[in-house]
């Protein structure tokens, strides 16, 4: 990865009556432009992710979803779709006078980049997507439900216990009722736990440093709020919508490189081989000894070579 840079401009981007964006310009004011789409839902972008890019060749924009980060309210879930963040973006794309731009995203930056692009095609100049997510319930089943926890029963043994055992039965659902409490305290309780279950399964080796963000209140209530609410109204889309052969006859033309962990347990390589299959244009690569984080270095090293790849387009 790149150096560690500053941002040069960092601003706000009101979208609705209620959410006000944060986003940042960094990199060269002249290069190309790559908007990066943040994970979760509910994530917000860490200083780190400007490094997926040359600074010298990219104009690279990063913003926080709503409800995400430094975007206001925090943890907002009204007016919170999937649809909205896609109108979001043409908005930030229209208020900084883009004509095309690249397109970053892993995990639900991935699910993001797709519904962004089959929606405006004719915005994007590349895709480059990593962990690739795409909300079906076969994938939200695997992680949350009965999977990834034969895998990590320490982890999932941590995951359940905020839940009485008779509601286990459907763990998203469960958490739902504990994430929009109005006892704070079982809020923020159950928001780390389900918060902690991520980032304890997200690398290979199992990261101290990766799992201590869960005990962030602040950052634990949104990404936590915002995921589950995405992930009980199933993206608010039809499930497999972004695989539809439809769906992707509209992104075929565009150049798009797939990095993939194949130890990723969070976003498992299957649904990366099904956009693949759907898709067979695309460059996929399996690194062979990785997990699902974008910093985990077989992965890091493959984003940094298809953005330089790109760099020129």
């Amino acid at each position: 990865m790149y150096p560690e840079i500053q941002p040069y401009q960092t601003s706000t981007l009101k979208v609705s009556d209620i959410h006000t964006l944060y986003y940042e310009l960094s990199g060269n004011k002249n290069g190309v432009p790559v908007v990066f789409l943040h994970g979760g839902p509910g994530g917000g972008c860490d200083e780190k992710d400007r490094s997926f890019f040359n600074p010298n060749k990219y104009k690279i924009i990063l913003f926080d979803q709503r409800g995400s980060g430094k975007s206001t309210p925090t943890a907002c879930l009204d007016e919170n779709t999937t649809w909205d963040l896609v109108k979001d973006i043409e908005k930030l794309r229209e208020e900084l006078k883009i004509e095309k731009w690249h397109v970053f995203g892993g995990s639900w930056g991935s699910t993001l980049s797709l519904a962004y692009a089959q929606s405006h095609p004719d915005r994007v100049k590349s895709l480059i997507m990593r962990g690739i997510f795409t909300l079906r319930k076969s994938e939200l089943n695997f992680f949350y439900q009965d999977g990834a926890s034969h895998l990590f029963p320490e982890a999932w043994e941590d995951y359940l216990a905020p839940i009485p055992e008779a509601e286990r039965h459907d763990m998203v659902l469960a958490y739902h009722a504990q994430l929009n409490s109005i006892d704070d305290s079982t809020r923020i309780n159950a928001a780390k736990a389900w918060s902690k279950w991520e980032m304890a399964t997200s690398k290979l080796y199992v990261d101290p440093s990766y799992i201590n963000r869960a005990e962030s209140d602040e950052f634990a209530n949104a990404f936590a709020r915002i995921e589950n609410h995405y992930f009980i109204n199933d993206g608010f889309m039809r499930d497999g919508q972004l695989l539809e052969k439809q769906e992707i006859d509209k992104i075929r033309h565009i150049p798009c490189i797939v990095v993939q962990g194949r130890y990723d347990v969070v976003c498992p390589a299957t649904t990366a081989y099904s956009l693949k299959k759907v898709w067979p244009e695309l460059e996929l690569h399996i690194v062979p000894d990785a997990g699902h984080s974008s910093r985990e270095v077989g992965i890091a090293k493959l984003l940094v070579d298809a953005t330089n790849k790109f760099a020129d387009i």
